[in-house]
């Protein structure tokens, strides 16, 4: 039988392979607070923690020194639940990005997975039918047999143990980090190409699913109700999109696209503030990445958002674009109000770091080896 001693840490590395998403920039992240620590986990868990990735992963980030075993045969979800149970049925596979392997604990593995919210759940509307029942079949598996599951915040802790994903008492919590964001030094010239002058535009994402709620944002733009300020949307959502799904586009709204993080660091750093009328949320990076830019942030007092912003950011409610309207003059008319929240904005922005989250990774791994032990 092999040594408990010996059984090292295999990150899944699949999302490597995939078109970038929100999770995987925090994986990414994980993944390198693993690396940064590497030999204190080497002399953890007695054998160097590994990425195990399919075929189509060639490399890992540039800067990771961690080994890569990417010799599969399968890729996509089959890699991840017929092939990945098998390869690492001699480790502790500790993944990021809301799946793992149901096939992990028959074969002798241990699981600790992250689950970033429970929204297939609570905005089911947001995904599609396939997407969603695949992720209901298959999460509460994962949750019930994991030897943890890491999530966000806690509301999301709150409401994995509400849906039956996984038991409370094995659910641990793991704030994000988002000093990835840097310095407001971006990249200015996205400002004369659409047009904006600096503090005359509100920013939010351009996203259609229904918890985003940029319809109430797009209603208090209708009109010209904000005028002379503009709505400007960065990210993959057309101006047909909302069309479509019902909502008004006028023409104080601007679209940029999808941006760099050069350019989206010049345009929250240029902004009034950052809007995000969620209705729910497992975390909510982009109100704090604005503000550790200076940039204020307006959020609805939704999900984890009044968790992650504590009093650091103006509240607007989720279904009254008068209330998103009345918070984008007062920080348009009161310097001092926007002032103020500017500076409580970076002292909250302060306290995310991927550095604390990679403590807490670490004391969840303890936790693990101690009861492999």
């Amino acid at each position: 039988m092999l040594r408990t001693d010996r059984k090292p840490i295999a990150i899944n590395g699949k999302f490597l392979g995939a078109k970038a998403t929100g999770v995987h920039r925090v994986a990414k992240a994980l993944l390198r607070q693993v690396d940064l620590r590497r030999d204190e986990l080497t002399e953890l868990f007695g054998a160097e923690p590994y990425v195990i990735a399919p075929r189509n992963v060639v490399s890992l980030p540039e800067g990771i020194r961690l080994r890569l075993d990417n010799k599969s045969l399968l890729t996509g979800q089959l890699w991840e639940q017929f092939e990945l149970p098998w390869r690492s049925r001699h480790a502790v596979l500790l993944g990021f990005c809301n799946l793992a392997p149901l096939l992990s604990a028959p074969l002798g593995g241990e699981a600790i997975t992250m689950f970033h919210d429970a929204q297939v759940w609570t905005t089911p509307e947001s995904y599609s039918w396939a997407f969603r029942q695949f992720y209901r079949q298959v999460q509460p598996k994962v949750g019930a047999s994991a030897r943890r599951i890491l999530t966000v915040s806690h509301f999301s802790a709150q409401q994995l143990a509400q849906f039956g994903m996984a038991p409370a008492e094995r659910i641990r919590v793991i704030h994000n980090g988002i000093d990835h964001a840097g310095a407001a030094s971006g990249d200015g010239a996205i400002l004369a190409k659409l047009g904006l002058e600096p503090g005359n535009y509100v920013l939010a994402l351009s996203n259609v699913q229904v918890h985003k709620n940029i319809g109430v944002l797009l209603r208090a733009f209708e009109g010209g109700a904000c005028a002379p300020l503009k709505l400007v949307l960065f990210g993959g959502a057309t101006a047909a999109d909302f069309v479509a799904a019902g909502s008004p586009v006028g023409p104080d709204v601007v679209f940029a696209g999808r941006v760099s993080d050069t350019e989206l660091s010049a345009l929250m750093a240029a902004a009034l503030c950052f809007a995000m009328p969620s209705t729910t949320e497992g975390f909510g990076l982009p109100p704090l990445e604005a503000m550790s830019q200076g940039c204020p942030a307006v959020i609805a007092p939704c999900g984890a958002l009044p968790e992650v912003c504590e009093g650091a950011a103006l509240e607007a409610s989720a279904d009254d674009p008068q209330a998103w309207i009345d918070a984008f003059t007062r920080l348009r008319d009161q310097p001092d109000l926007r002032a103020r929240m500017i500076e409580a904005g970076l002292t909250q922005a302060e306290r995310f770091t991927w550095d604390n989250a990679g403590d807490a990774l670490v004391q969840v791994l303890r936790e693990v080896r101690a009861e492999l032990a």
